[in-house]
């Protein structure tokens, strides 16, 4: 799930270390001695989606190598106190990455977390959660891989993905069948987003098999998708959360997006536990 052979993967992590690391970690360098050996173990504070566990052996590799055991993948719904991975080596290089593997297993984990609320919150509606581009920079496809762990489906990766006319677009292209027509001639998926019924009308004479509402209210979602009647594939968005997504799933839509999932979750309480032998602890 998280491939670290993706080249975005390992540039985000190499230029991660590097951010924190810089010249070396003088606080170890001078208070830890350097053949020192430890173990540590990453313990989960609360219970969570976990994502991201993958990116640890690639992590400490970067760093001097040492030994990670991933005891529970991505994916998994994890309780207070379980353990999620162990690693073995030289107690200044567990000490140099301790940050910055926790803050990769904290922040994605969070969004895992999420985005299985928000899947959980639509269970028995045939509606899926899509995430959105609201991603941290440079984070998108640490993130991506994030929301798809706790479960939701990946909307795209990039403006080079798939075509998405939205308001502006129409604007700026003369109208709706005028947008379509234009990008007619792509060979992957075309979306419009209509704000209007008369530009919902519209784009369903024009030929529109996926089409966004966006900022209705549960009702008045119902009542578009009705009057869709099967025509198009059905996208809602636009201020759903926690507690409206249920309602909106149940006026029958096949995708509701949700950039929360990525923009506004909230990094989980993960802590690592550094161990050395007992010749080495007095």
């Amino acid at each position: 799930m998280f491939d670290t052979e993706h080249p975005d993967i390992r540039g985000v992590i190499e230029r991660a270390l590097a951010e924190d690391i810089g010249t070396g970690d003088v606080t170890s360098r001078l208070t830890v001695p350097e053949d020192l050996h430890a173990r540590g173990a990453f313990l989960a504070k609360q219970g969570m989606v976990l994502a991201g566990v993958e990116l640890l052996p690639f992590l400490f590799q970067v760093c001097g190598g040492a030994t990670v055991e991933i005891l529970r993948p991505s994916g998994s719904s994890i309780e207070p106190g379980n353990i999620l991975a162990t690693v073995q080596g030289s107690a200044r290089t567990l000490l140099e990455c301790e940050r910055t593997a926790l803050n990769f297993l904290q922040r994605l984990s969070g969004v895992a977390t999420l985005a299985r609320q928000y899947v959980d919150a639509v269970s028995g509606t045939k509606a899926k959660i899509l995430d959105t581009r609201k991603t941290t920079p440079g984070l998108r496809e640490l993130e991506k891989r994030a929301a798809a762990a706790g479960g939701a489906t990946n909307h795209r990766r990039g403006l080079f993905h798939a075509v998405l006319i939205k308001n502006n677009h129409i604007t700026a292209a003369g109208g709706v069948t005028q947008a379509l027509r234009n990008a007619s001639s792509f060979a992957g998926p075309i979306e419009i987003e209509v704000r209007t019924l008369a530009e919902l009308d519209e784009a369903l004479e024009a030929g529109a098999k996926h089409i966004l509402l966006d900022n209705l209210s549960p009702d008045e979602a119902r009542e578009w998708i009705r009057r869709i009647n099967g025509r198009a594939v059905v996208e809602l968005s636009g201020g759903i959360n926690l507690s409206t997504v249920r309602s909106y799933a149940q006026a029958g839509p096949d995708f509701i997006s949700c950039g929360a999932i990525t923009h506004s979750a909230t990094a989980v309480d993960i802590s690592f536990r550094l161990e050395v032998s007992p010749s080495h602890a007095a």
